[in-house]
């Protein structure tokens, strides 16, 4: 590990998550890494409701402390007791709920008093702006994280500002990307509300807060791949099965947020059964029961259903996995990635038509569905994701793909050890927020780093 400075010896970072899982768990893993600088203190922001897994996720952790902030109650929409978007019971209600979060900002203050001068600077999550206001009154840098990809990021930044996305009346009609002319996309390359000619409303105006505290504050961190040891629960214990018996599997998953329709859900029973495929999918626990009368009786021997949340890390990095089915949220690319799995791309929603892209066109490990009508967001068929996993899973290509995220897996994880390039990029952002601290009288989140 390259030493840091004297100046830097003893950095108190502040880690905020937004109450999202696919938000929290990067921002977990980055702890972790800080906490094997000596020295670095880690102070992680949650609800009473979210405590428990943060804490279970950083068991044996040293120098970490949680402080729980009361979650407001009565919240138009939202009933109490929920405190993260994933158990909200529809993705309707995300407006609702996260302007809701915002009336946590005193709260936070008021704690944020009582450290604040020892905290080094402070890592929020790009969707709770309101911390950068926080951030400044106490003159604390504030780094904004954003869990997609540089990817996703950029392409849509060049779409955006040179106005590409109104060009065309149709939603499928292709673009060249100004900035990476390589690159084609569509409106329905995006979600709402930038797959309209003419996005406006309540969601836009979130997002602009968001990119203008972003533009504020110190800087942006953005996630990269990090691995873990797994115990064994049920589904580790099936895949070991498998395992001995020699046969490869896919897994299956679309993240904690998309809604899938039920009818959609049985297209894709049908092509999982009909593929024979041996494989572990991941379902809602809302839907699990609805796919059809038997089907987990009749794929019994080679497939499983489960319904609750799983370490996905260690479910990729099981030596039999060799396919993964995926909504394409990044941080399942990045798993896939270091677990040198390659995907099938399936993307529902947000960026993640632009990370299915990326996978499937720029670094080559995957796969994309193919809807009933050619287009972006059509409907599958089990006919459809039969012949996609075959191919994946027993084709020539799917031969070439697992050639490929090796390759990148392995570049991936080399950047990630000691000595590598995001290795010493964090060494160098510990160091960097340390020495403001030396900096008086001046607004820390309008100096940027060059």
């Amino acid at each position: 590990m390259a030493p840091l400075s004297s100046s830097s010896s003893k950095p108190h970072i502040v880690i905020f998550p937004f109450m999202s899982k696919g938000h929290t768990i990067p921002l977990l893993h980055l702890a972790r890494h800080l906490l094997l600088r000596p020295g670095v203190a880690i102070t992680i922001f949650t609800t009473p409701a979210n405590h428990p897994f943060n804490s279970q996720f950083l068991a044996g952790a040293n120098n970490i402390s949680i402080i729980d902030l009361s979650f407001p109650n009565n919240i138009p929409g939202i009933p109490n007791g929920i405190e993260s978007t994933d158990k909200l019971p529809s993705m309707s209600l995300f407006l609702p709920f996260v302007n809701g979060v915002k009336l946590m900002q005193p709260s936070f203050e008021k704690s944020l008093e009582q450290i604040h001068k020892h905290v080094t600077c402070i890592i929020s999550d790009g969707f709770l702006h309101w911390t950068l206001q926080s951030a400044s009154k106490f003159n604390i840098p504030r780094l904004s994280f954003y869990g997609m990809s540089y990817y996703a990021m950029a392409v849509s930044r060049e779409a955006s500002v040179n106005g590409l996305l109104p060009l065309h009346e149709s939603d499928d009609e292709q673009f060249t990307v100004t900035g990476f002319p390589w690159i084609k996309l569509c409106r329905n390359d995006f979600d709402d509300p930038f797959d309209k000619r003419d996005p406006r409303g309540p969601h836009l105006d979130f997002i602009i807060e968001c990119r203008t505290a972003t533009a504020s504050s110190y800087g942006i961190v953005m996630n990269t791949p990090t691995k873990i040891n797994p115990d064994k629960p049920k589904w580790i214990q099936w895949l070991d099965q498998k395992s001995t018996e020699g046969f490869p599997v896919l897994y299956v998953a679309f993240g904690s947020q998309a809604n899938i329709s039920l009818k959609q859900l049985r297209e894709i029973a049908v092509g999982l059964e009909n593929s024979e495929t041996r494989f572990l999918w991941v379902v809602r626990t809302n839907k699990a029961g609805l796919i059809s009368d038997d089907f987990e009786e009749r794929v019994k021997e080679r497939g499983i259903i489960v319904n609750e949340w799983v370490d996905q890390r260690a479910i990729l990095e099981h030596e039999i996995v060799k396919g993964f089915l995926s909504h394409c949220g990044w941080n399942s690319v990045l798993e896939g990635i270091c677990a040198e799995v390659p995907i099938l791309a399936w993307p529902l929603m947000a960026e993640q038509f632009l990370n299915a892209k990326f996978v499937s066109e720029e670094i080559k490990i995957g796969l994309r569905v193919e809807t009933v009508d050619g287009k972006t967001k059509g409907f599958v068929t089990g006919e459809s994701l039969k012949c996609s996993v075959v191919e994946l899973m027993e084709g020539e290509k799917g031969k070439k793909l697992r050639e490929n995220v090796k390759d990148v897996g392995e570049m991936a994880r080399k950047s990630m050890a000691d000595g590598g390039a995001s290795w010493e990029d964090l060494n160098r952002l510990i160091e960097e927020t340390c020495r403001l601290k030396e900096i008086n009288g001046s607004n820390v989140n309008q100096i940027k780093m060059i």
